[in-house]
């Protein structure tokens, strides 16, 4: 299928098709997911599901024009696909057919966002824009939070700041939490270190992200910052052992990480209480062990397929009422990702969201050891940040989270899968590009 003659030369074709544009819509999907707590508490909650319902037109828009570049099994990744199935399917099984829809229909929003920036924008790109997204956000979220804490001394209660910057935190920024905060600044400091080592900006600049991202993830006291700093280091190390190990023992020394891994775990668990009481996180464990409990109630009645899909807990609904009444809170998830998907997509969702994301990390981890540009180490690294943080937080479910989640699986997906064995595929995303794997940006459609 071909673009009519008609449209083939308009100027919003080639506005569309245009490398400037793609950089401008990965900017402003990326900025509109990861500034959501903001725009809803200053605009509201419908004024940011349009603008996120208004960028998936633009960005099906651009995949129409585009569509010569692609293929369609290599737009987004089968199991990402399943998932997105299963929770359709709930719907049949839900307690509340209208939430359960609109809970699909946004988590199917942010992962089409993601699938047209990893269809459109190469890796360096990709880290590029979330760069300047992350910089921009954790920017306002300092200067905010000085204003409500030193120069003004008041709460900024409508964006949720309590303005303790002063006494070194806790503090949220724009993002409503100190937790989300936390977990915001660890994917930055990820994203600015890869930033640096590529020398994609200039290492003034570099020092300023580097700095304002560990300022902050230390100034929002959050305990979960610990274990994502401590799992993205032992990643780190691992991934650069494997990296200098010569190939032909490369295989051995992945065995020996992978039952490293295993037996890392299960000590973790077993001195869970000594580990937890060493972090200082004992009142917040504390609170997930009550709730998790009383969650674990309400998955025996719905163990295989679950209530259905809801994403962010609603208040009126079951079960997630009844929880909340037997807690006497007012919780907005599970408190962790992998019970959330349990208590709504049952086991069979759970296997579906584990086989999703295990592959992705598995793919990239390959990808990122075979493979010697810094650049290629950015995806296993934001991968093992996002399931890690799955183990204590929600936030891999939905908005910023879940595109980072789809956005790195599905840029594993295009390096490493039974698609690379497709004989007539193109080598895209945005084939002038220099490909989704390429460590340079081409020349063609270089918007930087």
């Amino acid at each position: 299928m071909s673009t009519p003659p008609a449209l083939s030369g308009s100027w919003l074709v080639r506005t569309l098709d245009s490398a400037a544009f793609a950089q401008a819509f990965a900017h402003a999907a990326l900025a509109a997911v990861f500034a959501e707590h903001l725009i809803e508490r200053t605009a509201g909650r419908v004024t940011y599901l349009t603008v996120i319902t208004g960028l998936c037109l633009i960005g099906a828009a651009v995949l129409v024009v585009r569509r010569r570049e692609l293929t369609l099994v290599r737009v987004a990744p089968t199991t990402l696909l399943l998932f997105l199935g299963w929770a359709l399917a709930s719907i049949s099984w839900t307690t509340d057919t209208r939430g359960t829809l609109g809970g699909w229909l946004e988590l199917t929003a942010i992962a089409f966002l993601a699938v047209v920036i990893g269809n459109t924008r190469d890796t360096l790109q990709t880290v590029r824009a979330l760069a300047d997204v992350f910089r921009m956000l954790l920017t306002l979220s300092l200067a905010l939070e000085l204003l409500s804490g030193v120069f003004f001394d008041i709460p900024f209660t409508f964006l949720g700041i309590e303005g303790d910057i002063a006494f070194f935190g806790p503090v949220q920024g724009i993002f409503g939490t100190r937790n989300a905060l936390g977990f915001i600044a660890v994917l930055a400091l990820i994203t600015f270190y890869v930033e640096w080592r590529t020398v994609s900006v200039r290492p003034g600049l570099s020092l300023y992200s580097a700095g304002l991202a560990a300022l902050l993830a230390a100034f929002s006291d959050s305990p979960t910052v610990l274990v994502l700093a401590v799992a993205t280091a032992v990643a780190t190390a691992a991934l650069g052992a494997v990296r200098r190990a010569p190939r032909r023992i490369r295989r051995s020394v992945q065995l020996a990480l992978g039952v490293t891994v295993v037996v890392g775990a299960m000590a973790g668990y077993l001195l869970r209480e000594r580990i937890i009481a060493w972090i200082g996180a004992g009142t917040d464990f504390s609170i997930r062990a009550e709730l998790w409990a009383q969650v674990a109630s309400f998955v025996r009645f719905e163990p295989v397929r679950g209530w259905g899909w809801f994403g962010p807990w609603s208040r009126v609904d079951f079960p997630f009422n009844a929880v909340n009444y037997a807690l006497n809170d007012r919780h907005t998830s599970a408190l962790s990702a992998y019970v959330d998907v349990v208590l709504q997509l049952g086991w069979v969702g759970l296997l579906i969201f584990i086989v999703f994301a295990g592959l992705a990390l598995g793919r990239a981890w390959l990808v990122a050891s075979e493979r010697r540009s810094i650049l290629y180490a950015w995806t296993p690294l934001i991968l093992v940040t996002l399931l890690v943080d799955s183990l204590f937080e929600s936030f891999t479910l939905h908005g910023y989270g879940w595109l980072m989640l789809v956005l790195c699986a599905l840029r594993a997906g295009q390096s490493k899968s039974w698609r690379e064995r497709i004989g007539d595929a193109p080598r895209s995303p945005g084939a002038a590009s220099g490909g989704p794997d390429n460590t340079t940006t081409g020349t063609h459609r270089i918007a930087r």
